[in-house]
């Protein structure tokens, strides 16, 4: 009796190990589509905000009830003007534009300005005490409705939205990505663990006014 009590246990938690590895599996599988996920960072267009081969984690829920707002480093599918890949990119940028939004090069300090607020922007790249203008060459756009104007941190390294407004001859559609290719915003580094940090959004962007409509 004893042995045959014993074994029973044994037997159901067998049979039931597939199960739970299933839904262990299902479970992490709907996190990674719908709520998480991790990205490494492959080119330097953020430094040093983000280094190349940081890991950062993704928020993909939070945009569904939710717009981007500025300042926030979001995770966003390429336009084939962007990355010339057929089978898509992801590219991560920091947005400076939201719809609606009047954006200038520069003022007399060399800001951008937003919205008649001139932009104080700590995070741009810094090394050996060269510190990257807030950008390459003047521009004067206002952002289309359902779009965003995005930027990277190390802006002599960035393909961003200034990049294609000069190579498309300022053109602001293909500057420019739709709101519904963005996948989610990075809101931590997590590896390594010696960079781990929270990737707030800049005190810098409560000052911005919202754009007059």
């Amino acid at each position: 009796m004893i042995d045959e009590q014993t074994d029973k246990p044994r037997s159901s938690f067998w049979r039931e190990l597939p199960i739970l590895i299933g839904v262990a599996i299902l479970v992490a599988w709907l996190v990674r589509a719908f709520v998480l996920q991790t990205f490494y960072i492959p080119s330097p267009s953020m430094e040093h905000t983000l280094n190349i081969w940081d890991r950062v984690l993704v928020n993909k829920l939070v945009y569904d009830f939710r717009e981007p707002e500025r300042g926030e480093i979001v995770v966003f599918k390429a336009p084939i003007e962007w990355s010339h890949n057929p089978e898509g990119e992801d590219f991560i940028k920091r947005v400076i534009g939201v719809p609606g939004d009047h954006v200038v090069c520069c003022d007399q300090e060399g800001r951008i300005v937003i919205n008649g607020q001139p932009l104080d922007e700590p995070y741009l790249f810094s090394e050996n005490g060269q510190r990257d203008q807030p950008a390459k060459e003047a521009f004067d756009i206002t952002v289309p409705p359902g779009r965003l104007w995005v930027m990277g941190d190390h802006r002599s390294a960035s393909g961003d939205s200034l990049e294609h407004w000069r190579s498309s001859e300022q053109d602001i559609n293909e500057a420019t990505i739709p709101v519904d290719d963005v996948v989610g915003r990075a809101f931590t580094i997590f590896w390594p663990v010696g960079r781990a940090t929270v990737l707030s959004v800049p005190e810098q962007f409560d000052k911005i006014p919202e754009p007059q409509r």
